[in-house]
């Protein structure tokens, strides 16, 4: 396939993601940032992406291990998915971002219930948004291995 064919696939695919909620102006910040080379650093898009998706990853197992214990520490759950807020908050990841507010009423309602399901949640919208963040970083090595624009 040809650069501007992927290109044109990436194009789409990002234009999608805003669609569908997936990102917000976080995001289309930090793909400025790196994209006029004000930040001094190529490739800190995908940097902090995937730096999301393995905070994220250990994120979500310390809730399901918190959530998996005889007696639930509300506090330390609350702790866990504010930090993953703010994580999904650096990316732009705003379905992940929507999920962990959904998340806070359960845990203030001490619902154990209810925070399983609202990890359940929590985690598919995760799973989706690193699956399309993955997506973009393959189209967008595809591009690079096509050579300079």
């Amino acid at each position: 396939m040809s650069a501007a064919a992927l290109r044109a696939r990436l194009n789409n695919h990002v234009t999608s993601m805003f669609a569908t909620d997936t990102v917000d102006k976080y995001f289309q910040y930090l793909q400025s940032v790196d994209e006029d080379g004000s930040s001094g650093a190529p490739g800190l898009v995908t940097e902090v992406i995937n730096l999301f998706i393995g905070d994220a990853n250990s994120i979500l197992n310390g809730i399901a291990g918190l959530l998996n214990q005889t007696v639930v520490d509300f506090n330390k759950v609350d702790d866990l998915v504010h930090q993953l807020k703010g994580c999904s908050c650096s990316v732009g990841a705003k379905k992940v971002n929507l999920s962990c507010m959904h998340f806070h009423q359960f845990i203030e309602s001490r619902s154990k219930e209810g925070c399983l399901m609202a990890l359940a949640l929590l985690t598919n919208e995760f799973c989706d948004v690193r699956d399309k963040f993955q997506t973009m970083m393959q189209l967008e090595q595809q591009i690079a291995a096509c050579g300079p624009k």
